[in-house]
């Protein structure tokens, strides 16, 4: 299973802290795209992206064990 984080607003749209993938050798890019459709995240391709605490690209591949975070960019004022 591939553990995945959201923040702020993608936590807030997704009504989930925290989900799981029961899927391994996704590349972020496709993970992106199923957890886009399954909970409806329109600005998940606005976020960026830690897998396993590091800061990582859409091609960057995950596997069981892993852990994704999705950091959606902060506006303040």
């Amino acid at each position: 299973m591939i553990n995945v984080l959201f923040f702020a607003e993608l936590q807030e749209t997704s009504g989930h802290e925290k989900v799981t993938v029961d899927e391994d050798g996704l590349s972020v890019s496709e993970l992106k795209s199923k957890l886009s459709t399954a909970y409806e995240l329109s600005r998940l391709d606005q976020a960026m992206i830690a897998v396993n605490e590091e800061y990582s690209q859409e091609d960057t591949v995950v596997n069981s064990g892993d852990v994704v975070a999705f950091i959606p960019p902060v506006s303040g004022g």
